[in-house]
């Protein structure tokens, strides 16, 4: 009798991608407060009384880091949006299979991409 092919992770596995995405979520959501309260600061570092052109510069440069913050918080937000719906994929125990191939992702990829919904065969098909 021919051994069945895995079409999907056990119970026992989805378990443990869960608690490890659950704890991504959390330090997700910690880093995008950060980057939030960086960028929503006044930014006022009591430069009032300094040259005016360092002051332009200042400005200018604060700017810049503000559209660098606002940048790094669109993609934390993608980033939990993404772990929030391989959540979902666990519920549906559709978890860890590759959307384009059909088999499971190795487990190796999964735990450093725990949002990962393509294998390294179907990644490097893209390529």
């Amino acid at each position: 009798m021919a051994e069945e092919l895995k079409v999907r992770y056990a119970d026992k596995d989805l378990n443990e991608f869960k608690i490890l995405i659950e704890e991504k979520i959390v330090k997700a959501k910690s880093h995008l407060e950060l980057l939030k309260s960086s960028y929503m600061n006044d930014g006022n570092n009591g430069t009032d009384d300094t040259s005016p052109t360092f002051k332009a510069f200042e400005e200018g440069s604060e700017t810049m880091s503000k559209e660098a913050n606002t940048q790094l918080a669109i993609r934390q937000e993608k980033f939990i949006r993404d772990l929030k719906n391989a959540l979902l994929r666990i519920e549906n125990k559709t978890y860890g299979i590759c959307r384009v191939t059909g088999k499971l992702i190795s487990k190796e990829r999964l735990k450093l991409v725990p949002h990962a919904t393509l294998s390294i065969e179907a990644k490097n098909m893209q390529s």
